[in-house]
């Protein structure tokens, strides 16, 4: 019997287009996996095998039809529980919000609906989806598959384990300072941040959110290989006019030159060796494949980091703190109150200087991309954090905000980053990260593809047990 758990979301979608399998038989064998891998992780939330096996059937029927059933035809795909998905609680990791259900669809979800794609679960976050961690007091804690004393990530940490456990050719996940790339470079997958404007995304059983959250929140695809990254960034890209900021870019830039700058320690990182080994072997593998890779200083990121936090905890300052207090999550408070204190209320001209340094930013960033189309640096400083880490004492915390520099920095331009595994040192995955200039997620998959086959961890893995 085909173990499709197994299997790369284009294949199975090959197998399913031209009748060499049917969507129902790869459903039931994911159904069965995930019931395999998921107890010992924790990724999968919230999942019904009859909604599952339905929406299999309807693609079966089309294909029977001879209908054109979509190019992720019967691909099983992972949800995060932070938007809405039709008859599902929108729950966002809160024990608050766990009777909200949704009656329509995210523009995100639609679309790889119409893709074909055949949702298999609900994928974790934490509370908020406030953390590079994956545990709340709803859903519980969520585990790395590669090693469950490392953090998977957040807080798309459900999303990057079950997908690199093989629960789901795809993960959905969202991105306003990691959310997408970190997870994917602690479970050793590939995770794309898309530009601003790509992916269509919006919430129709809340509030619309603020203008922080709206310029730097992105929802992106997490896969095993970066074919599926690719499948799925097109297929979640779709017109929906529902998403003011959705622009109808095409899907292939002009040419451009083969030059990455690589920048292993942005404004004074302290890269970890094992991290600057990981981009150093990924800048041999591109120069390889034919790019011209030289050592260069990025773009500041430290101050757009900083104006990051200043336009997020300005929305969240709105209620947040008070939906905080009112869900009572240990880690969610002592995360939230660590970054009011570094991150003090802005009055309004402060803000509107926040949104006045931003354009200048992203002037410099897209003069950057005018001289290396491609930037090379670290995912994190580094290697993926022990389990909870943040939340040991404020030093701990302190000391993984400053590691995800390039994590909270990238966000404020609105720019494009892909997180690409490259390997493992021992058991722990590591990888590296590609930027690039807006809409211009062609040349990171272009890059990433080059990287990639010169070799990445093997997945789907064996979810390890504490």
């Amino acid at each position: 019997m085909t173990q499709f758990w197994r299997l790369p979301a284009t294949e199975i979608a090959a197998l399913v287009r031209t009748k060499r399998a049917s969507a129902t038989e790869v459903a039931k064998d994911a159904l069965a996996r995930l019931d395999a891998a998921n107890p010992a992780i924790n990724a999968v939330v919230d999942h019904r095998p009859e909604d599952t096996l339905a929406e299999a059937a309807r693609v079966d029927a089309m294909v029977a039809r001879g209908e054109d059933a979509g190019p992720m035809a019967g691909v099983p795909v992972t949800i995060k529980v932070n938007v809405d998905q039709a008859g599902y609680a929108t729950t966002n990791g809160l024990k608050i919000q766990k009777d909200h259900r949704a009656t329509e669809d995210n523009p995100v979800v639609a679309n790889l609906r119409k893709a074909g794609a055949v949702i298999l679960g609900r994928t974790n976050t934490p509370a908020f989806s406030l953390r590079w961690f994956c545990r709340n007091g709803l859903h519980g804690h969520t585990k790395n598959p590669w090693d469950p004393g490392i953090t998977p990530g957040g807080s798309s940490g459900g999303a990057a384990s079950a997908t690199a456990a093989g629960i789901g050719a795809i993960g959905h996940g969202t991105d306003i300072g990691g959310s997408v790339r970190y997870p994917a470079y602690a479970c050793g997958i590939h995770g794309l941040r898309p530009t601003l404007g790509r992916i269509p995304a919006w919430n129709p059983s809340l509030p619309d959110r603020h203008i922080g959250g709206q310029i730097m929140a992105v929802s992106g695809p997490l896969a095993r290989t970066i074919a599926d990254v690719k499948l799925g960034f097109e297929a979640m890209s779709a017109r929906d006019v529902r998403e003011p900021w959705w622009v109808e870019a095409p899907m292939q830039g002009p040419p451009a030159p083969k030059r990455v700058a690589l920048c292993i320690r942005p404004e004074g990182l302290a890269t970890a060796a094992p991290v600057e080994a990981a981009l150093r072997d990924a800048a041999k593998r591109l120069e390889a494949a034919g790019w011209t890779v030289e050592e260069a200083a990025l773009p500041p990121l430290r101050e757009p980091a900083q104006l990051q936090a200043l336009l997020w905890l300005a929305e969240t300052r709105r209620g947040l703190n008070k939906a905080v207090a009112a869900e009572d999550d240990p880690d969610a408070s002592f995360v939230y109150a660590q970054m009011e204190a570094l991150c003090p209320a802005p009055d309004l001209f402060g803000f509107m200087d926040a949104l006045q340094k931003r354009v200048g930013f992203v002037r410099q960033w897209m003069e950057f991309f005018e001289r290396f189309p491609v930037a090379l640096c670290p995912v994190s400083a580094e290697l993926p954090f022990r389990d909870l880490q943040d939340v040991e004492s404020v030093d701990s915390f302190r000391a993984v905000m400053e590691a995800q520099l390039t994590q909270v920095g990238l966000p404020l331009m609105g720019l494009p980053g892909l997180t690409v595994t490259t390997g493992l040192v021992g058991h722990v995955p590591v990888g590296v990260q590609l930027v690039a200039g807006r809409y211009r997620e062609d040349l990171l998959l272009e890059a990433g593809a080059a990287i990639e086959a010169a070799g990445v961890p093997a997945t789907p893995v064996e979810p390890a047990r504490a």
